[in-house]
């Protein structure tokens, strides 16, 4: 079958996105041929093979024929992007609907996709419904728990945009994908209890994220120009956000004052420049921003630390959790959303939300060997539970049930 994608964001850099493009290339694995409408705001940007892509471009750094004039709006923010969607004018809305109208309309025409399935119940996700309504294709919505968030957002300013194409969406699709069982919870709260919801839990590319025992923590580290001074070395992995608590993290390290230990910080966001003086200003001399990393990469870092961190204050599943385990590294992450469904006690710990003194007594925890984990075990557990190619099934399920009865009505 041909699979149409609209993401709301580019597929690097965004959780959504980098769900879009693992699951596109399993799908494509097993015969599909796949498409993605998304925004854009470079001139050179990442081409996959096999995946046709339709940009819609956006103003950024570099000057590009027919780009919008503002960047491409978020939730919260994007390495390339700190625009909210809660920001925009009535002015830029209805260019950004325009533009990924076109672009959609482009894609359905061009490539003749069987079904659509979009990311995020929002603006992009009602446009491919009024599109599929026009062409009689069926579309399938995932929620990424952002979405819920944009929606209570705009009912705190009255305003009302994303959430009505939110709306449309749900009524219009075959099946809305939940991630995790509290991101079900948030759909249900929101759209009342439906049959149309399906629980499937979030996968990562184990091709990409996998335990690499013959990697050297110095060469690895040499590689970012830094020197291998500590015996201990963590990761945090994310946008540099208020939603993703990596303060939270810095006042733990703060508190164990651990000149032993090594924090690398890879991402990016509105708070770096802010971060970065609060590590200054605590002396933490051995703290490490990298900047965003791609994921060949990232399984590198993942490889070579004690444990990596995700200390979200939200979170509706913890992609980079599944990620990091799948590597061998066990992981302390907040005790909220979806990370709680992945971390069981043989997989890592779970502090206290926005408690600094927790977090660090769970890092001491684990880096004294107080609490020890096999990594064979970790790397196991998620490729036999996240695994990309273990849950391709269910969507793949999904998709031939909405396109039967989608046959029936016409």
């Amino acid at each position: 079958m041909k699979i149409l994608f609209v993401n709301h964001f580019p597929l690097t850099g965004s959780g959504s996105g980098v769900y879009t493009l693992n699951l596109a290339k399993s799908l494509m694995k097993r015969g599909h041929e796949c498409a993605v409408v998304f925004p854009e705001n470079r001139r050179e940007y990442e081409k996959f093979p096999g995946i046709k892509l339709y940009p819609v471009f956006f103003k950024n750094e570099d000057k590009i024929e027919g780009q919008l004039d503002f960047n491409f709006p978020c939730f919260s923010t994007h390495p390339r992007s700190d625009f909210n969607f809660m920001d925009m004018t009535k002015k830029e809305r209805s260019a950004y609907q325009e533009a990924f109208y076109r672009k959609t309309f482009e894609a359905v025409y061009d490539f003749n996709p069987d079904i659509i399935h979009g990311q995020h119940l929002w603006t992009l996700s009602g446009i491919s419904c009024t599109l599929g309504e026009i062409y009689r294709l069926p579309l399938i919505v995932t929620c990424h728990g952002t979405d819920i968030i944009g929606i209570n957002n705009e009912r705190e300013k009255n305003i009302n945009w994303g959430t009505e194409w939110a709306h449309e969406a749900f009524e219009y699709a075959s099946s809305v994908i939940a991630i995790s069982t509290d991101n079900l919870k948030l759909l249900t709260k929101e759209f009342g209890k439906s049959k149309k919801v399906k629980l499937i839990k979030n996968g990562i590319n184990t091709d990409i994220f996998y335990r690499d025992s013959n990697l050297s923590r110095e060469e690895v580290l040499k590689e970012y120009g830094i020197e291998n001074n500590c015996d201990n070395v963590i990761s945090y992995v994310g946008k540099l956000t208020e939603i993703k608590g990596v303060d939270t993290l810095l006042d733990a390290l703060a508190i164990n004052n651990d000149d032993n230990l090594m924090t690398l910080i890879v991402g990016d966001g509105e708070l770096r420049d802010e971060l970065e003086g609060k590590a200054k200003l605590y002396g933490l001399k051995n703290v490490h921003f990298l900047g965003n990393l791609p994921q060949d990469e990232l399984q590198k870092i993942y490889n070579i630390v004690d444990c990596s961190i995700v200390p979200s204050r939200k979170e509706a599943f913890g992609l980079v959790a599944a990620e990091a385990l799948a590597c061998g590294a066990p992981v302390i992450v907040s005790n909220i959303g979806g990370l709680t469904e992945i971390v069981s006690d043989d997989l890592g710990l779970v502090f206290k939300v926005n408690d600094s003194k927790d977090l660090a007594s769970k890092i001491n925890e684990v880096l004294s060997k107080e609490k020890t984990f096999n990594k064979n075990h970790l790397c196991s557990v998620i490729k036999n539970n996240y695994s990309q190619d273990k849950i391709i099934s269910d969507i793949e399920d999904i998709y031939n049930e909405a396109i039967k009865k989608n046959i029936k009505t016409k």
